[in-house]
């Protein structure tokens, strides 16, 4: 490398040059798109190892465990860094995700060390966590096994802590002798993506509060755009309660559950989950998808890239993905951040977050350390960001970032979105093992009130006495 080049390098590795000032001065200097990328990748590798012996496990064979998503394409277009950094291969297996959390259970309770880390979401941990298929890696992050530069601190704390627990169940995340399950590698919030051609001809604003979105969601409905009013989840699953219902029921201050004499009780039923439940169950009826029973992720997201409906309530990456992608409505999707209930001063959004864990049964613990220091880094989660579509990345320094900014600055809102909703944006679910039994059958219970075979006040009742009976089975 040249005196000029190296200087420049230089001056980005040690954070005083972005990433687009880098390339226009390697451009000046005649150095092409590729040959700069080249340059750069090897920069930042030789900064990761200037502090650390990343070649401590050398000519070791790691294998994971994905779900295909673009936050995993990410990672496996920059495994090539992580191999040179460490002189270790890495293979994987990956499976769609209506197949893949099938495929963990599987793996982990057989005890089987095929996999050395996975992807998984912290709602999963409560499961294999307390049954002792994850490894607490508390006890290596405050080790002399990782470097100096992964940084902790760098990471959004409401992130690390969600998928930290103690498993005892309603203990709070992130408390008192939580154990570190899994890390945080990137995540999606909830805010309402919008149609901007609908929005407009109609003269509509993105809505401020729930009264607001039945009211535009409504008013699309009944108008000739072709789309109905409101995209949300509605399918037998826990994934129909995650992001915007209980995104919008906690604003309302409602809890899935209360402690009262050290039991977990239901408070499902409770006046203000009554109150938003209402709200919600109209808005499907008065301008939902006709098949909303039917609705997962994919269908949400799919309508609205196709114009079939003029907003969403759910991930905002989901809405990144339709504006950026090869859609009906590419570059016509703005963002909002949504505050359902109008007495609150603030967002509040639950939170998924993909994760990375280490398997109990791994026969390469310290190897696999290796790895998951690297993929949840500064470097690795800046690359997946801008590289790639890891667009709600864990660390600060990312979202820091002048071409990160840059980058999803095109998309109208979305960092207003963000900054204004990360502060009260993580997982507001009670921690317990019944996780999965409890929130599918919230979401049937959603799905007769919808359908009128139930009055919400009376459906509610139901599900929180059924719910009950489960727990007091289950000694929680």
């Amino acid at each position: 490398m040249y005196e000029k080049e190296r200087r420049l390098i230089e001056a980005f590795v040690g954070g005083r040059m972005s990433r687009r000032e880098l390339f226009a001065g390697l451009g000046k200097l005649g150095v092409g798109a590729v040959a700069a990328r080249y340059l750069l990748n090897d920069a930042v590798t030789s900064a990761m190892a200037a502090d650390f012996d990343w070649m401590k496990h050398k000519g070791t064979h790691l294998k994971l465990l994905l779900n295909k998503h673009p936050y995993a394409d990410a990672m496996i277009a920059d495994i090539e860094a992580f191999k040179k950094l460490t002189g270790m291969d890495i293979s994987y297996d990956i499976f769609p995700e209506d197949v893949y959390f099938d495929k963990v259970t599987a793996a982990l309770s057989s005890k089987s060390s095929q996999y050395d880390c996975l992807m998984t979401g912290a709602y999963q941990t409560w499961q294999y966590g307390p049954a002792g298929w994850l490894v607490d890696l508390n006890e290596y992050i405050n080790s002399d096994n990782t470097s100096s530069g992964w940084d902790k601190k760098d990471i959004l704390p409401n992130l690390l802590a969600s998928d930290s627990w103690s498993g005892k169940p309603g203990d709070a995340l992130g408390g008192e002798g939580a154990k570190q399950w899994c890390l945080p590698w990137a995540f999606e919030q909830y805010c309402i993506s919008y149609n901007k051609r609908i929005f407009d001809s109609l003269k509509l604003t993105p809505p401020q509060h729930m009264e607001d979105l039945i009211e535009a969601a409504v008013k699309i409905t009944k108008s000739d755009n072709n789309a109905y009013g409101i995209g949300v989840r509605g399918s037998r699953s826990w994934a129909t309660i995650h992001p915007g219902f209980l995104s919008g029921y906690v604003s309302y201050g409602a809890s899935d559950f209360v402690m009262k004499d050290g039991h977990l009780k239901a408070a499902m039923n409770s006046p203000e989950a009554k109150k938003f439940t209402e709200l919600w169950v109209k808005m499907i009826q008065e301008a939902g998808p006709k098949n909303w029973a039917t609705y997962t992720w994919y269908q949400v997201g799919n309508d609205l890239g196709a114009g079939a409906s003029g907003m969403i309530y759910d991930a905002d990456i989901l809405g990144f993905f339709q504006n950026n992608g090869d859609t009906k409505e590419k570059g016509n999707i703005g963002f909002h951040d949504f505050i359902a209930n109008p007495e609150a001063k603030a967002p509040k959004s639950n939170v998924w977050i993909w994760s990375l864990a280490m398997s109990n049964f791994s026969k390469q613990k310290d190897a696999a350390w290796y790895f998951l220091q690297w993929a949840t880094s500064k470097e690795h989660d800046l690359f997946g960001a801008i590289k790639g579509d890891m667009v709600d990345p864990a660390r600060q320094s990312v979202w820091d970032n002048d071409d990160f900014k840059s980058r999803m600055g095109k998309n109208k809102g979305y960092l207003e979105q963000f900054e204004k909703t990360s502060p009260g944006a993580k997982i507001y679910f009670t921690p317990q093992p019944l996780f999965f039994n409890v929130t599918t059958d919230w979401a049937a219970a959603l799905q007769r009130m919808v359908a009128k075979q139930v009055p919400v006040d009376e459906g509610l009742d139901q599900l929180a006495d059924s719910i009950n009976k489960q727990m007091e089975q289950a000694g929680l």
